[in-house]
Order: structure tokens, then sequence, then C-alpha cells
């Protein structure tokens, strides 16, 4: 009986851990504090970032990726970030696995998820980084681009 109640009390604390973990998040919902991402394809954002001046930041997920949900819910939903980023970037994202998110795995070379990068509107990259980051080191490599 005590081990049956200890497999019961591991799984429920299995599931919770998992479910702390792996947030649930909608890849195509922006929250309206966080980074507003641009909703059109590639060339469009290319020809934005001409027309506004700025370098498009570039977030390559994939759905399955723990960490690029917690980037998601956690970091692109913070106001900080979301002001920082909206003022200074064209944000665009897009899924690895499929249309323009696939062509730009490629195109880049890129292998893993979260691929991070920053790049001008020739699209030419000026920066890349992986992984997840918190509001303030995304905030802190966003500055790295920019002068603000």
């Amino acid at each position: 009986m005590k081990n049956l109640l200890f497999i019961a009390f591991s799984a429920i604390v299995l599931v919770a851990v998992y479910a702390f973990a792996n947030p649930k998040v909608d890849f195509k919902a922006d929250t309206k504090e966080g980074i507003q991402f641009h909703k059109g394809t590639w060339e469009e954002a290319l020809q934005l970032a001409k027309k506004e001046n700025k370098l498009i930041f570039l977030d390559i997920y994939a759905t399955w990726c723990g960490p690029c949900k917690k980037l998601k819910a956690k970091t692109f939903s913070n106001t900080e970030v979301g002001i920082y980023y909206n003022q200074n970037f064209v944000n665009v994202a897009f899924d690895g696995e499929q249309g323009d998110g696939a062509m730009l795995m490629q195109k880049y070379g890129l292998r893993s998820f979260p691929s991070l990068l920053f790049i001008d509107g020739n699209g030419k990259v000026v920066g890349i980084s992986g992984g997840y980051h918190n509001p303030n080191e995304l905030i802190e490599l966003g500055q790295k681009f920019t002068n603000n």
C-alpha cells in the first residue's frame, strides 16, 4: 500500500513539474504589454526594417521546445521587454519547422531552438544568440545592437 501511495504521489509531482516547466502557449498570439511580432512574411519584414531604419529581431522557435515556450510566456510578454523591443526593432517570429521559418533555418545554418537573431534590412546577420533569456538578459542582448 505504501508503494502504491508513493507511486501515485510521484506521478502527481511529475505532472505538476512538467506543467510548470512547459507552459501552454499560443505562439501566434502576442500579449498587449509584451513584444508585438510582425504578422507578415519575411520579405515584408525586411522591407519594413529598411523603411523604419531598424534591425529585425528574429525568433525562430519550435512548438515542442520548452525554452521556446518559456521565452514566449515569461520573457516576450514582459512589459519592459515589450517597450524596448517594440521601439527598437521590427520583431518577427517563425516556426522553424515550416514555411518562412524552415527557409530561414536553412539560410542562416541554424541547428537549435530557440534561435534569436538580429538582422539588418538587407538580410545580413549582425548578432545571434540561442536558448532562454530572462527579461533583463533579453534587454541587455538587444542593447548590444542599438544605441539605446
